[in-house]
Formats: structure tokens, sequence, C-alpha cells
């Protein structure tokens, strides 16, 4: 017992030999959660005489698991394999593989991966006679998992429908769901809907698990759905000794369909808990942790909880107030550059941002530097499977005799031309003595397909045509590529696919647009296109990469979460990115600052906050206002001022606005570089203004106190 609660602080200790009932620990970052639900377990097993087989420990990743049963083993040696530590996933395919037959499945069932489940979604579609390319199979499948971790049945689904497109919804789960069962498969939703639902409903099932399980034991409580919470109050009947680990202010996933009221209504739920809070954060200095702090006190729904440190204030937090996003990518590659001339490793500095289009000009300044990076939860900008499909596109308008373009545009996006249809356009280019592109607009050629390929082809040729036309004729880089968008069905696709990880690659596709706006024109290029598309391939190249300096690490703050490096740098700190611009509710507000939290409490000594006073956007540039959770910082957590040469300005505190002018929609004004415009809208109490400008027809969103423009007449 001894050995077990050494190292523990008081609140560790006290959660650690609690005794019978509910206990809800409030984790806060870097306050060691895993320690204190690990030696948990071995208090029961040591102490309390609890059989390991009685004890049921879940958590979310596979990786987490792998450490509890790791740290398990440390502490009890061979006792610990008989623990139940696992999944959710796993934990109830267990249930499932003991009780399949009650299920309607035999014990043999496969588990469909991501792509398996989309290429079944698709060819639900087909069957029932639904256009893929109206109907993504992705948002399809995305809004069948919805139902399924709301426990809904298809047959529930199909009695709220509201719309054509839930009806259609309706229509493919039923049949989706049909066709698993046919094939003696499940996907993920599954495993955590049907084991629910045989526990909930077979009650010889369920008196046999809650019967075996006497303490049911849930990491990160917060990022739990709704069929993960029912699996825990089914499970944790009737002792009612549910012990969860989580941290409200952490809760960033509602867009997978975490619901951090879980967490919150936990003493709702089991009115008998008790609450313990771990506050000692061994990761951070005290400025950090002053300011974490700060910004997520601001949330009204949360459990009040304030982490402190032994470890010293250390260095104060610099904000770096940057003019556009190129200066803000500058400042990142100078501070890895610092790093090295100190002799720190590359290692110790991760780079975070809001959106993956934000990596792309950090990523061109470290190349530019030689400075190797890795891009953590995804490929590398040019890397990326939605920008990799465009560059088909435009490199093979520039050269139609691009096999290996051509073999990755025909489907992209899908158009029923498949391997066999492009053998045929490679027999028939070698044969004609064409380019291959050019068969594509030779119809004589297509007998024996389809009408679906036919137009697929005929489609893809003429979109070729326009875009290698365009090139010809000197359309500027920046219109071709918008041209390609277009003619491609790249956007119009992503468009009608629901949830962040489209809208992201859309914001990915709409990058590209703005990178060549950027682009300097190659005097050894054929065209301004073809020297664009040599620019990137020799992105690629990765001969500068120096060797024993490490990398610095880029990821999304949502891919932060559970990582603590040194030095973080915090980038895109501007309202309408950071929050982003779809927080449009105050829970979504929320989650945008219990996301800026979990970005600042990744960092160990030091950490740099940056925003730029504008971005480009939309062929045009934003003007943005600093984010309303810098003003949220102290500012005694912050660095004093310093000047700079050519570098970003380092600030105490968001820069004040000036007071804005008093435009109102429909006012006609003049902007000293974009000339003559119309206000269309006004934001932020007026602090903001859109603009639409007659010279260019772009609508831009202008700082009302800090652009160079005026009312005509005045």
């Amino acid at each position: 017992m001894t050995d077990l609660l050494s190292g523990l602080n008081p609140p560790q200790r006290e959660a650690v030999v609690h005794g019978d009932g509910p206990l809800l620990v409030l984790a806060g970052a870097g306050s060691g959660k895993t320690r204190v639900l690990t030696h948990r377990v071995a208090h029961l097993i040591s102490e309390r005489s609890v059989p390991p087989s009685a004890i049921l420990a879940i958590t979310f990743t596979n990786k987490a698991a792998g450490e509890m049963r790791d740290r398990l083993e440390q502490l009890l040696g061979g006792l610990a394999r008989a623990v139940w530590a696992g999944t959710f996933h796993s934990t109830c395919a267990r249930i499932l593989r003991t009780h399949a037959e009650r299920v309607g499945y035999s014990r043999n069932f496969t588990i469909l991966d991501q792509d398996d489940q989309t290429r079944l979604v698709r060819s639900c579609l087909n069957e029932a006679g639904y256009d893929p390319k109206a109907h993504p199979p992705r948002a399809v499948l995305s809004a069948i998992s919805d139902a399924k971790n709301r426990l809904q049945s298809p047959e529930q689904v199909a009695a709220e429908t509201g719309s054509f497109e839930d009806e259609v919804v309706a229509a493919i789960y039923q049949r989706y769901a049909d066709r698993l069962r046919a094939s003696e498969a499940v996907d993920f939703d599954d495993l955590l809907m049907l084991a629910v639902t045989l526990l909930e409903n077979d009650d010889e099932v369920r008196a046999g698990y809650q019967g075996m399980l006497q303490h049911v034991l849930v990491d990160e409580y917060q990022d739990t759905n709704h069929a993960q919470y029912r699996l825990v109050r089914v499970l944790g009947e009737p002792q009612r000794n549910v012990f969860v680990v989580g941290d409200d202010d952490q809760g960033i996933y509602s867009w997978r369909g975490a619901d951090v009221r879980n967490i919150l209504d936990f003493e709702r739920d089991y009115p008998e808990s008790a609450t313990i809070a771990l506050e000692q954060n061994y990761r951070s200095t005290g400025n950090i942790l002053a300011a974490a702090n700060a910004v997520v006190e601001n949330n009204h729904d949360r459990h009040p909880k304030r982490l402190w440190t032994d470890r010293g204030d250390g260095d104060p937090i610099t904000v770096l107030a940057c003019r556009d996003e190129h200066e803000e990518a500058r400042a990142v590659a100078s501070e890895a550059e610092r790093r090295v001339s100190e002799g720190d490793s590359l290692d110790g500095l991760a780079v975070f941002y809001r959106t993956n289009a934000q990596s792309r000009v950090i990523e061109d300044q470290l190349v530019r530097r030689g400075l190797p990076y890795q891009v953590i939860g995804g490929p590398r900008f040019y890397e990326r499977a939605e920008i990799r499909d465009l560059m088909a596109w435009l490199r093979s308008a520039v050269n139609p005799a691009d096999e290996l373009s051509l073999a990755r545009l025909i489907g992209a996006p899908r158009r029923g031309l498949g391997p066999a249809c492009l053998e045929r356009l490679r027999g028939v280019a070698a044969q004609s003595g064409v380019p291959i592109a050019d068969v594509l607009l030779m119809p004589e050629h297509h007998v024996g397909l389809n009408t679906r390929q036919r137009d697929g082809l005929a489609a893809t040729g003429r979109g070729l045509a326009e875009i290698a036309e365009a090139n010809r004729n000197g359309t500027p880089l920046d219109q071709i590529i918008e041209l390609a968008l277009e003619v491609s069905g790249l956007t119009t696709a992503l468009a009608k696919e629901t949830g962040i990880e489209a809208e992201g690659r859309l914001e990915n596709l709409q990058e590209v647009a703005r990178v060549s706006l950027e682009t300097g024109e190659r005097p050894d290029a054929e065209s301004p296109l073809a020297g664009f598309l040599e620019d990137v391939a020799l992105e690629s190249d990765g001969d500068k990469v120096r060797d024993g300096v490490g990398q610095v690490t880029l990821m999304t703050i949502h891919n932060a979460k559970g990582l603590e490096y040194p030095a973080v740098m915090l980038t895109g700190l501007e309202e309408g990115l950071f929050p982003h611009s779809r927080s449009e509710t105050i829970e979504a507000l929320q989650e945008e600052r219990r996301l800026c939290y979990v970005g600042l409490t990744r960092a160990r000594e030091r950490l740099v906050l940056s925003h730029a006073e504008s971005r480009a956007l939309h062929g045009g540039r934003d003007f943005r206002l600093p984010s309303r959770f810098l003003g949220e910082i102290p500012a005694e957590c912050l660095d004093a001022p310093r000047p700079r040469r050519s570098a970003p300005r380092a600030v105490t505190a968001p820069p004040a606005v000036t007071a804005a002018p008093d435009f109102t929609t429909g006012d006609a004004v003049v902007h000293a570089t974009f000339g003559d415009g119309i206000v269309t809208a006004v934001e932020q109490g007026g602090d903001l203004v859109r603009v639409r400008f007659r010279q260019d027809g772009a609508e831009r969103r202008l700082m009302a106190g800090a652009a160079p423009m005026r009312k005509t007449g005045e």
C-alpha cells in the first residue's frame, strides 16, 4: 500500500483510495490522470482484494489502452493481464463475440474499416438509383454514423425525416444495414450500438455482466458520445462503482459526436457521487498555467478548477503581432533557427494552427530555410489527397501525355471511370499516336462504354481543354486554378459533403488558389502554370534536410491533445479563425475556448502566440481583429514589448482597435488600394465591414478603424 501511494499528491491519493460509489476525478491538463487511474486499479486488487477480472478499465485509443496495460503490469505483474482493460470498441467487440447469436450474427463477424464502409455506401446509393455525386458517400456515411451514435435504428431515422436529403439517408441507412447483416459484417459504430442494445434489452446478458463487473473505470470521460455514456451506465449498475477521469475544459470533439454534458452532468446522473479535482500540474510553468486558467474561466459551463505548479513562473509568454501570414511563417522559421543556434533539438518545437490550410505558408518557409519538419494528423500540404487531385488536373492540362496524372484525375471526383477505361484510353493513344488526354475528346473511340462513362470522359476532356486554353492565352495563374477547381468538379463534390473533414479539404483547395497569387513569374518556364507546378514539385524535395537536428512538428490543435513539448507556437489567433467563424452559438464558442486551453497547456517552458493583421482569403485580403482569447490573458503573463527590425512586433496585449468610422450597409466608399466599393455588411458592432469592390467584384472583410477607406464624398 505504501508503494502504491508513494509519489502521489494528496488529491491523487484521495482518488486512489476512494471507497465504494461513483467518483468524478476532474483531472486538469498535466495533472497525472493516467497515474491515478492505474494506481486505483492496483489499489482495488492489492488492498481491497477485488478480483482483477471484476474490473473494467476503458479508454479511447489503442495507444492509451496499451499504456494503461503496461503501467498496470509494472504495478501488479501477471495479475494485470486479468484486468479487462481496453478501448470502448474492443470492449464491445468482446461482448458481441461472446453473444453474437443474440444479435443475429455469428462469432466470426467481420469489422469493416472506413474505406470498406464508404465503398459499401456508394454501392447502396447506386443500387437505390441515387447519384453518388449528388449524395457523396462520405456525407451519407457520416449521417448514418451520427444516428448510430445516438442509438437510432433505420426505422427511427426514417420516422424523423424532414427533407429529401434526410429521406435519402434513411433509405441508404436501411439498405446499408441489410447489406452488413447479409455479409456478417459490422462497422465501428455497430460495435457500440449493438452492444448497448444487447445489454439494455437482454435481461440475462445484462445480469451476467453486472454481476461480474464490480468496478468500471473510464478515462477521458469528457470525450464520450451518447452510446458510450449508455454503455457505462448499464455496466456500472447496480453497484454504481463508476470511477470516471476527465476534464470538461478539454472537451473539444463535439464534431465527432462527443458530448461534454456527460461529464458536466455526472453529479446529476449519480447524486451520491464524490468529486475530486486534480489541479497540480506537472508539465507547464506558472505563466503558461495562469494564461490557460484565465482563458478557460470565461466559459460558464464548466466545473471550477485552477491549475497550479511548484515549478515557478518561468519565462513570460510572447505574443507576436504579424502583418500577414507570411510574416507569421517567417517568425515560426526564425524560432526554429534560434533553437538550432542555441543547441536545442527541433524535436522540442511544435507549431499549432486551427485549420490545416494554415500550414502551407509555414511549410514553405521551413523548406526555404532547409528546416526539417513533420505534419502530424495528415500529410504535408501538397501531399494531401485533394491537393494531389487538383495537381493532376493541372499537370494533364500542361502535359496531355502524362498518363499518371490522367489515371488520378479521371477518378477525382468519381465519374464511373475505372482501370479498364484507362487501359482502353492508353491503347487508343498508342495506336493513334496522340497524347492520352486527347483521346478523351475522340468519341469515336468510346465504343463499348456506358452512357455515364461516355459523359464522364467527354466532361473530363472538355475541362482539361478549357484549362489548357486558358494557360495558352496567358490567363492569370489564380484564375486558371479557380477554373480548374470549377471544371474538375472537385469543389462541387466537397461542398455537398458535411462535417469538419470535408470543410478542411475544401479550405485546402481554396488555399492553392491563394498560393498562386504569391507565386512570382519564372522566366525560364513556358508559362506561369508550368512554373508553378515545377515549384510545387521542388518543394517536396528533401535534399535540404539537415541531419541530427530533429524536426519541427506541425499539427492542428485538435491533434495536439494528449501531447506536450518544451516549446509551442500557437498561430492564427484571430477573430474568425480562432475562434472559428463557425462558432456562432454559445456552445460552439465555449468549445473553441476549450480548444485554446488545450493548445496553451501543451507547452512546458516556452509559449509563443501569434496573430496576423490580415490573411489572404478568396482572392483578396481579409483584415482581422486579434482573437478575444488573447485579450483574456493577464498582461503580467506576457513578455514586455521589445523592438524588432523587419520582424513581427512583440506586444504585451492585443493592439487596441481605434474608433471605427460610422459605416452602414449600403454606404458608397473608396479604398486607397481597391478603389470604389459598396458596404454589404457591418459586423462586430461596427469594427468590421464587408465591402464589394467595383474593380474586381471581390468582397473583402476590413477593419473599419484600420483600413485606408472613407465614405465617398468625405
